[in-house]
């Protein structure tokens, strides 16, 4: 059990949704609820009735109601969630059409614009009859290779608005892992933009844009939003047309909001991509709303006068997650751009100026704040946040600890973790729980997730798998193009389907703590190491090494050696710090010390830099096939790339006892 770090006052769990919920609940069946834990063991032994309450509680919009909640609740693939139901993904967030802010941008150095519900329901209205006049239709593909603007929103929301399937991609991607990805889905319109800022300078990505475009013969029309210059020159992209020109004419025109069933798709997902070509995620619009909705109004605690924001792009499932926000009618604060420049205090600047109530970041963006030294609680007033969310890697015990020293003590740290693949959370908190350190606080309602053993066997208290034990309404309908459902069967179901398990393997190495109900998080399991046949999670050996000051980033790897696995440690050292001789004793040292024996590595080496994905996690596979002489596809889906070629470099040395 972690450090205790944070208890919310009565006031707190007075006001949080939860509560209400929770006494929403009791009345409706007839319970005497009175704990997370009460609340959550009912929503997975009661899972029909769970989401059929989230459903009334959240107030979702249809136009015809269900029969039932699910048809089934022992089938993962094909699942039938609210049969008989019709409702449109847009409509759901659009649901507020005021004078209140929905939408606040603040790009790197530019001015900030907001929008407000009512013009964000006209712009959504006029650029949905756009679309329909070019003749998009429900089930058609919607593509998009774009920064994280307002504009990327209001197509994603006119889009589904008819029906259309979206699927994004950020600016920063290169046009490679574009191609393999919306390539596979054949969009017949594509959303872009004529360039991104970040550190200080202007990145054009028409030329990308371009390449893009002429692989995708699908294409009919591309629609290129004004964000770098006023007006780009496009006329060497193939059906190109302005946003602005785009945009119907008409004021106010009503939106058409096509009544589908709730297994229609909303969304198609991607997979990271570093092993092979991308996989195609297809999620469906009912099961997306459903699950934002309990995350953000039960888990996240989002009301109509929070501002929230996150640090993410539209590459990465947490940019789909914070627009789901619209729905809760609360103001989105949308950031493009490198959150650390000029410095680290750009984005503490930017939360005290705007009074942000909600700041969502990942782990590498806190550890970056450790090695600088920050102090964002001493040098800004943070008197609005009331919260923050973290989410990509496992974050360490002192990184919990470091934001209540140096942010702030009283406010809730809702540490959470899911996947692309169930665009939400696995693992989730709630204001109306403690916050131990290195523990997010809880599994998430309705997620019935446990930790299997070796034997397949639940386990508290010891590292296990993770694995969910019933369906969820947002895990994906299908993948695209994966004729039987192989692909999806092999991702998630085949693991434990041999010992007659039928549950979903998501890949997480965890402890559940039975006496907190927390989880601690120790990387994916496939990069878990197995020293003499001991089995260590990555992140076990991360916490340990990056408490040291002298230490910016780590990455560990098993390599089979000498009928056994040596661990490999390599270190990325903080600027102006040196790797010597003493480092490594001062590593060893602490692994030894602080976790054990077999946590110490065989070899410690040096690296200029280390591999990341574009949703800042550490890509130790791509690492692990360098050193094992496997080759790595798809090199277009790192954020940095160009550190592979370290790897590569020294990989015949590691061939060498060393």
């Amino acid at each position: 059990m972690g450090k205790l770090l944070w208890k919310p006052s009565a006031s707190t769990v007075q006001k949080a949704n939860i509560t209400r919920f929770i006494d929403f609940v009791n009345k409706t069946y007839n319970l005497k609820l009175k704990t997370y834990a009460d609340l959550y063991t009912w929503s997975v032994e009661k899972i029909p009735d769970f989401w059929a309450a989230v459903w009334t509680f959240s107030g979702v919009k249809a136009s015809q109601p269900f029969e039932k909640v699910i048809e089934d609740v022992n089938v993962f693939i094909g699942a039938n969630w609210f049969p008989g139901a019709r409702l449109n993904f847009a409509e759901n967030l659009l649901r507020f059409k005021d004078d209140q802010v929905a939408f606040l941008f603040r790009g790197e150095g530019q001015k900030k614009t907001t929008m407000t519900y009512a013009q964000l329901h006209d712009q959504v209205a006029r650029l949905a009859k756009s679309l329909r006049a070019l003749g998009i239709i429900a089930g058609d593909r919607v593509g998009a290779y774009i920064p994280n603007l307002p504009e990327t929103a209001i197509a994603m929301l006119a889009a589904t608005s008819i029906g259309a399937i979206w699927s994004s991609c950020g600016a920063e991607l290169g046009p490679t892992a574009v191609i393999d990805r919306l390539g596979q889905i054949e969009p017949k319109i594509l959303f872009t933009a004529d360039g991104y800022f970040y550190k200080g300078k202007v990145f054009p990505t028409l030329p990308n844009a371009e390449q893009v475009i002429k692989a995708i013969p699908s294409l009919k029309k591309v629609i290129v939003v004004s964000y770098t210059s006023d007006k780009p020159d496009i006329s060497k992209i193939p059906n190109a047309v302005l946003y602005t020109e785009f945009l119907a004419k008409d004021k106010k025109p009503a939106i058409k909001f096509e009544q589908l069933p709730f297994n229609h798709p909303v969304y198609i997902m991607f997979s990271s991509g570093t092993t092979g070509k991308p996989k195609c995620m297809v999620q469906g619009a009912g099961g997306i709303l459903i699950n934002h909705l309990k995350e953000l109004i039960l888990q996240t605690d989002l009301r109509r006068e929070d501002k929230i924001i996150y640090i993410t792009a539209p590459s990465w499932m947490m940019w789909n997650w914070l627009v789901s926000s619209l729905a809760v009618g609360a103001t989105v604060v949308l950031y493009d751009g490198n959150p650390n420049h000029p410095d680290w205090r750009n984005m503490w600047s930017l939360i005290q100026e705007e009074k942000v109530t909600i700041f969502g970041c990942s782990a590498s963006y806190i550890n970056f704040l450790m090695s600088q030294g920050a102090k964002p609680g001493k040098e800004f007033d943070l008197t609005s946040l009331r919260e923050i969310s973290q989410t990509a890697s496992p974050l360490s015990s002192e990184g919990f600890e470091w934001l209540y020293a140096e942010v702030k003590k009283d406010f809730h740290f809702n540490s959470i973790s899911g996947g692309t693949d169930i665009n939400g959370c696995f693992a989730a908190g709630s204001p109306t729980l403690p916050v131990y350190a290195g523990e997010l606080q809880a599994a998430a309602l309705g997620m019935k997730v446990k930790a299997y053993d070796e034997k397949a066997n639940p386990v508290f208290d010891q590292e296990g798998e993770l694995v969910c034990e019933a369906p969820s309404p947002s895990m994906p309908l299908y993948f695209w193009n994966d004729k039987g459902n192989e692909k999806y069967a092999n991702a998630y179901f085949n693991f434990y389907k041999p010992i007659g398990k039928n549950v979903w393997r998501h890949g997480d190495y965890v402890i559940i703590h039975k006496k907190t109900g927390g989880i601690t998080f120790y990387g994916r399991s496939d990069a878990v190491l197995k020293p003499s046949g001991v089995r260590i999670g990555t992140a076990e050996i991360y916490n340990v090494v990056q408490s040291i000051p002298e230490i910016a980033d780590s990455l560990a790897i098993g390599q089979p050696w000498k009928g056994d696995q040596r661990v490999i440690l390599f270190v990325k050292m903080a600027p102006g710090k040196k790797f010597t001789d003493e480092i490594k004793t001062k590593i060893k040292k602490a692994l030894l010390e602080k976790a054990s024996p077999r946590h110490v590595p065989a070899v410690i080496l040096e690296t200029p830099d280390i591999p990341y994905t574009f949703n800042m996690k550490k890509v130790e596979i791509s690492v692990q096939n360098i050193i094992e002489g496997r080759p790595v596809t798809n090199r277009d889906a790192l954020v940095n790339a160009e550190s592979l070629d370290f790897f590569e470099k020294i990989k015949p040395e590691l061939q060498k006892d060393i």
